[in-house]
């Protein structure tokens, strides 16, 4: 009987494996941040609500419209400031 071993080229099988593991680590990645864009919509939709929301109705007066705009507009302001502070931050560290 062949020895089952000897029939496979090892080296291309490891980089085979690598491959498979970068594109897993590239989807887990790519799933944790949908997860993390998940959770921080449901945080602003919690906190506008909260802060806009006087009394729920079948309708949103202009009033009520205009504060949930202008808080998730803070929101995604405020995100993007602290995102590109902490991209600074690394790209500083880095050199």
């Amino acid at each position: 009987m062949a020895d089952f071993n000897s029939s496979f080229d090892m080296p291309s099988a490891s980089s085979s494996e690598n491959a498979e593991s970068a594109q897993l680590q590239r989807l887990i990645a790519v799933e944790q941040q949908k997860a993390q864009f998940q959770a921080q919509v449901h945080n602003f939709t919690d906190v506008c609500w909260d802060k806009c929301m006087d009394k729920p109705s079948s309708k949103l007066d202009s009033r009520t419209e205009t504060c949930l705009v202008s808080c998730v507009e803070r929101f995604i302001d405020t995100t993007l400031s602290i995102t590109n502070r902490f991209t600074q931050m690394v790209q500083k560290g880095a050199h």
